[in-house]
C-alpha cells in the first residue's frame, strides 16, 4: 500500500513542481545570505527554511527510494539519484566548526538540483557529458593552431612588444584573449605599429580560431544532442515493464468488476 502511494506522488506532476519551487526557494535563500543587513535581521528564519527545505528533500529521496522497494538499487541506478543523494548527504554536514565552508558549499550545490528536475536540462547536460569525448580531436586541431600561432607570433613581435609575446607561455595566453574576442584589437594595433601587415596575422587567427573551431564544436553539440533526443523518443517508445503491464491489467480487473457490479444491480 505504501509502495503504490510512493509510486503516485512521486508520478504526480505537482510533486515535481512542488520540489522545484522549493529549490529556486532555496536558492533565493542562499542569495539573501550575501546581504549582510539581510542575513542580520532574519537570519534565523532563514535557517530554518533551509533546514524545512533539507527535510522536504530528504522525505523527497526517501519516497522515491519506497517506490523502487525492494530493489532500492534501481534508484541508484539513475545517475541523477545519485546526484541529488549526494547532495543531501553534504547538506547534513555541521554548518559550524573547520567544516563550515564545504557545508555552505554543499547547499550551494542545491541549486544544481533544478537540472535533475527538468527533462530538457538533464538531456542537455547529458549531451555536453557525451560530446567531451568527441570533442577530443577538435581540441586537438584547435591546440596545434594555437601553438603554430603562437610560435609565429614570438618570431615576429616579442622584440617589439615583450608584454604579450615574451615567451611561448605568454604569447599562447594572448592568443587566447585574441580568439575571446576581448580587446583583441589593441594587441592587433601595437603589432601594426612596427608590422604594417601584422593584421593579416591576427584576422587569419581570429577566422580560424573563432569561427571555425568555435562552429565545430558547435556541430558536434548539436549532433550530440540529436542522437540524445533519438534515444528518448525510441525509450519512450519501448513496451512497458512486466510490473506496469501487471498494474494495468489489475486496474482494468477492477474496473470490470465494478462495471458487472453496476449491471447486476440494474437487473435486479
Amino acid at each position: 500500500m505504501m509502495k503504490r502511494f510512493a509510486q503516485r506522488l512521486v508520478a504526480a506532476p505537482a510533486f515535481e513542481y512542488g520540489i522545484v519551487t522549493l529549490i529556486v526557494g532555496n536558492g533565493v535563500l542562499l542569495g539573501m545570505e550575501t546581504f549582510p543587513d539581510v542575513a542580520r535581521r532574519h537570519g534565523d528564519w532563514m535557517r530554518w527554511g533551509n533546514d524545512v527545505i533539507l527535510a522536504v528533500f530528504i522525505l523527497e529521496a526517501l519516497c522515491k527510494m519506497l517506490a523502487a522497494a525492494p530493489r532500492v538499487d534501481r534508484y541508484f541506478r539513475d545517475g541523477w539519484n545519485v546526484f541529488d543523494f549526494s547532495v543531501i548527504v553534504g547538506s547534513l554536514i555541521p554548518a559550524s566548526g573547520e567544516y563550515a565552508m564545504i557545508a555552505r558549499l554543499a547547499r550551494l550545490l542545491r541549486v544544481l538540483r533544478l537540472i535533475s528536475t527538468m527533462p530538457e536540462l538533464r538531456m542537455i547536460v547529458s549531451t555536453l557529458v557525451r560530446s567531451i569525448p568527441s570533442m577530443g580531436h577538435v581540441l586537438l586541431l584547435m591546440s596545434i593552431i594555437f601553438y603554430m600561432y603562437a610560435i609565429a607570433g614570438y618570431h615576429l613581435f616579442h622584440e617589439h612588444d615583450p608584454t604579450h609575446w615574451r615567451n611561448l607561455g605568454i604569447a599562447l595566453l594572448s592568443l587566447f584573449r585574441v580568439v575571446t574576442l576581448e580587446d583583441w584589437t589593441d594587441i592587433m594595433y601595437t603589432a601594426m605599429a612596427l608590422h604594417p601587415m601584422a593584421w593579416m596575422y591576427f584576422v587569419s587567427f581570429v577566422v580560424v580560431g573563432t569561427f571555425v573551431v568555435v562552429n565545430l564544436f558547435i556541430a558536434v553539440v548539436i549532433n550530440n544532442l540529436d542522437k540524445a533526443r533519438a534515444e528518448h523518443l525510441q525509450a519512450l517508445e519501448q513496451p512497458d515493464s512486466r510490473e506496469a503491464i501487471v498494474h494495468d491489467l489489475r486496474a482494468i480487473q477492477k474496473s470490470l468488476r465494478r462495471l458487472e457490479e453496476r449491471f447486476e444491480r440494474h437487473g435486479r
